[in-house]
């Protein structure tokens, strides 16, 4: 595993994901705001917004809410271990964290999450063709 992957987070980078945590309707802003941004360029963009759906779902236990808006805190924050802008490789840690919040949390994830995300991501791809 290379080194990013495997160095702890810093002290700067932990206080930016629980200040984002904490900031809920923030980090749903800047989530649809990178997502309209990526959201073509990733291929794990329906598991991040049906994990985003969960997230946000009232019913949802709290433990599995704090998961996954950790793993999306990540998604949205600037400067993470391997920046976003490198082709190919820039959200391989994004899709890793993302990968690991949902294999903790993966029956909280229902069909209904999945259903929202795929039509999210459509009728977001319709309103770009539109553009």
């Amino acid at each position: 595993m290379s080194e990013p992957f495997m160095k702890p987070f810093s002290k700067a980078e932990m206080e930016a994901m629980r200040q984002a945590t904490r900031d809920e309707e923030g980090l749903k802003r800047r989530f649809w705001a990178k997502l309209k941004r990526v959201a073509g360029k990733i291929p794990f963009a329906e598991d991040l917004v049906a994990a985003f759906f969960c997230a946000t779902d009232p019913s949802t236990p709290s433990r599995v809410k704090l998961i996954l808006l950790g793993a999306i805190a990540y998604f949205v924050f600037p400067a993470d271990a391997i920046t976003d802008l490198l082709p190919l490789f820039g959200f391989a840690d994004d899709a890793a964290v993302l990968a690991a919040a949902i294999t903790q949390v993966a029956g909280s994830i229902t069909e209904e999450h999945r259903a929202r995300a795929r039509e999210a991501l459509e009728d977001r791809a319709e309103d770009a063709a539109k553009a």
